[in-house]
């Protein structure tokens, strides 16, 4: 089968990779010089199927408005006249119940799950190497009413196997021993010791040149203008560089992705929220940390890649502006200066900032469409690089016609519109 894949960030690219190894004819279009130069380019590093959960849950309406008061504030809403905004900004209201809770994050773990050992047997397969690391996640609490609340979590990380560990300040220590500085300031910890670190950049990068050797082209400086349609089969995606035809099209543009989506009728509900790095060398390497930490107060996650340090978080709703805002470097510069002070000198980071692809629930869409020959992967939100190696084996099994390892209830695009279509 000849299939285009409309985007190469992570998802796009793994896609790619797994889809010709299934024996496609596989072409990736993209507007930019290479791979994984958006979204992909710069986050926080994490590849963490026990720290997936959807954003809005029980409480967290409360908590938005606290978290939006703070002086280092984890969540931004730039007010603006923007519908799809706020429509996003009530669906995502109507999931903060506990039922729906625990319906959508079930179906994030699930996914994030399978992506962690799918990527794992990529390791093992390829020896593709990306500052990866093996070692866990700590999500520390500053708290006791933090640390409280993780029972929620906890109960659908034992439905589903997920291996965790409860640590006092003694017992997160033992696997991040940088913390001792500054150990006072926190309860304790949840470890997540299946999860893992790694820059999705390098990742990205090096998966599209095995894919390229797999057989893959990349038409790189393409703008993709629409989508055409003849009644109810997809028929071609139209360009600067002309009408380009397939048997099969994969849309895997990010946050971009309901722009093109929207004149064929199909109302996705996702929208950008934006998110901020900073990357800094190591100092000293004794006081940085070993795997990757999330500070639960600010939501922001600092990670160790290689010889240098990844902090990342915030959330900001600002439609798709990519302006750099210096508030939020001084929340990251801020964290990492709280939990490692002889880590890194934060004078020296660069500073970044990417649209995530949200959807209201938390969960990406992937999968067909109502349209003959349109299939999705998109909206993982803060969630790509964690489900992107499951995302990308789910859907060249699923166009393939094959079983696919795990169940795709709830995932694809009929669940928001009830039009379900199994290949």
């Amino acid at each position: 089968m000849k299939i285009l894949i409309l985007g190469s960030g992570v998802i796009g690219t793994t896609a790619a990779y797994y889809l010709a190894r299934a024996g496609h004819e596989v072409t990736v279009l993209d507007r930019q010089n290479g791979p994984a130069l958006e979204t992909s380019f710069a986050n926080a590093g994490e590849v963490s199927p026990g720290y997936s959960a959807p954003w809005a849950g029980p409480g967290v309406p409360a908590k938005a408005i606290k978290w939006m008061l703070m002086h280092h504030a984890p969540l931004v809403i730039w007010p603006m006249l923007d519908w799809a905004m706020w429509r996003w900004g009530a669906a995502m209201l109507r999931n903060c119940t506990e039922a729906r809770y625990k319906v959508n994050k079930a179906r994030m773990v699930r996914l994030a799950e399978y992506s962690r050992d799918c990527l794992r047997k990529l390791r093992a397969d390829t020896g593709i190497g990306y500052d990866d690391r093996a070692q866990g996640t700590l999500q520390l609490f500053r708290t006791q009413k933090q640390l409280d609340a993780t029972g929620k979590d906890i109960e659908i990380l034992r439905q589903y196997g997920v291996p965790y560990q409860l640590l006092d300040r003694e017992g997160y220590l033992q696997y991040e021993p940088a913390l001792a500085l500054v150990k006072e300031k926190f309860v304790g910890a949840l470890r997540l010791p299946g999860d893992e670190t790694g820059d999705c950049f390098i990742f990205t990068q090096k998966l599209a040149q095995m894919a390229q050797a797999e057989g893959v082209q990349f038409r790189w400086r393409v703008n993709i203008q629409a989508l055409r349609r003849e009644g109810d089969r997809i028929v071609g995606v139209q360009t600067d560089a002309g009408l380009l035809e397939a048997d099969s099209y994969v849309v895997a543009l990010g946050s971009y992705s309901p722009l093109l989506l929207k004149p064929l009728g199909i109302d996705l509900p996702v929208y950008p929220v934006k998110g901020y790095s900073i990357t800094l060398p190591i100092d000293d390497a004794a006081c940085a940390p070993e795997s990757t930490i999330m500070d639960e107060t600010h939501k922001v996650a600092v990670t160790r890649l290689g010889d240098r340090i990844r902090a990342g978080g915030t959330a900001e709703l600002a439609g798709y502006s990519l302006k750099l805002r210096e508030a939020r470097r001084d929340t990251l510069n801020h964290v990492v200066s709280d939990l490692f002070p002889r880590g890194g000198d934060v004078s020296k980071a660069s500073f970044w900032t990417g649209l995530r692809p949200m959807t209201p629930d938390g969960t990406p869409v992937i999968g067909p469409t109502h349209l003959e020959g349109l299939w999705l992967s998109t909206g993982h939100g803060t969630l790509g690089w964690t489900m992107a190696a499951g995302s990308g084996q789910l859907l060249a099994d699923w166009m393939g016609n094959r079983m696919p390892a795990i169940d795709t209830a709830g995932l694809s695009l009929g669940r928001y519109t009830g039009r379900i279509k199994t290949n």
